[in-house]
């Protein structure tokens, strides 16, 4: 999606509900070098703009460091 492409530009990785290794977030994280979870299931529920979150996308883990205002 177009109008993604500053917030994509910005981020330092994404985090998604869902998805496969084929999924959109996948293939736009790998376009761009940015580390990528996909599938959590849980994630736009727990996560909110502002949070601090550490990803380690070689457990699939997202940790919550800082929870935003």
């Amino acid at each position: 999606m177009p109008v993604l492409m500053p917030a994509i530009r910005k981020a330092s990785a994404m985090v998604t509900d869902g998805g496969g290794i084929t999924c959109h977030a996948a293939i736009v994280s790998r376009e761009f070098g940015i580390p990528c979870v996909i599938g959590t299931n849980i994630a736009t529920k727990v996560l909110k703009d502002g949070d601090e979150i550490e990803v380690d996308t070689n457990t699939g883990i997202v940790k919550l460091i800082k929870k935003s205002n």
